[in-house]
């Protein structure tokens, strides 16, 4: 069992927060304590989270979230919430950037400009939009911590998934370069790959595949604890839940 850290206090952002994995992450660090800024579009989703997480806390006395229906593409939208963070608490302690898009499986040749850039605008520009919205805040705590989900298609890309392994390694490649920035300050970067999990993602992309066979998300989610802990030394590296290893690099499945 990965050991949890104790959050109290403490200030969580998670995209992708309304469903899979996202949404587990979300309670599973409230439920260690910390306050979570749950970013997603479908409303719906962040209000039953909200009620998990409630549900939770009167169970415990930890753990709260704020609620922000945003679309990850929305760039404005990105960096007004690192502002409307730094008035209301002033710092961010832990950034989880989950949301992501698969795209389409198809030849390299027959993906359609609208859906590569998409995939890209999701996965990776609003990446890199959101850590320049707060970069700033995580700097301002005593233990900040940033975890990028990937996959291991970043490293090991298979036929037919160019798009969405091009936007998981272009990803990785800025969790590398923020972590050299900031590795002489309290700040640690990681990435996290989650491995195989029951998510629509992965039903999309393996529409015939058994789900009962695949590890549930919220299985999945309980491995992103070390990347959270404040006592966490290791910075621009892979934490893969398989192993539930940290890895310079990563040898292909």
């Amino acid at each position: 069992m990965t050991p949890t850290p104790d959050l109290s206090g403490r200030i969580a952002l998670v995209t992708g927060a309304s469903r899979g994995i996202g949404y587990f992450v979300a309670r599973r660090l409230a439920s260690a304590g910390a306050h979570v800024i749950a970013v997603a579009r479908t409303v719906g989703g962040l209000e039953e989270l909200d009620d998990e997480i409630k549900s939770e806390r009167r169970k415990s006395g930890k753990g709260e979230a704020t609620l922000v229906p945003l679309d990850i593409t929305d760039m404005a939208g990105l960096d007004r919430l690192g502002g409307a963070i730094n008035d209301r608490w002033g710092k961010l302690d832990m950034l989880v950037i989950n949301a992501a898009v698969l795209g389409v499986i198809s030849p390299i040749g027959h993906v359609e400009a609208k859906t590569f850039e998409k995939v890209m605008t999701v996965n990776v520009t609003s990446t890199w939009r959101l850590i320049r919205s707060v970069d700033p805040l995580l700097r301002l705590s005593d233990a900040g911590r940033a975890a990028i989900v990937t996959s291991s298609l970043a490293n090991a890309p298979r036929a037919f998934w160019a798009p969405y392994a091009a936007s998981k390694a272009a990803a990785e490649a800025l969790m590398r370069s923020w972590a050299e920035e900031t590795v002489n300050m309290p700040l640690r970067v990681n990435a996290f790959d989650p491995g195989r999990t029951r998510t629509a993602m992965r039903a999309q992309a393996m529409p015939g595949e058994n789900p009962e066979t695949v590890p549930h998300p919220s299985e999945t989610a309980a491995h992103i604890m070390p990347l959270v802990d404040p006592k966490l030394t290791e910075t621009g590296k892979i934490y893969q839940a398989k192993t539930q290893r940290f890895l310079s690099y990563r040898l292909p499945e």
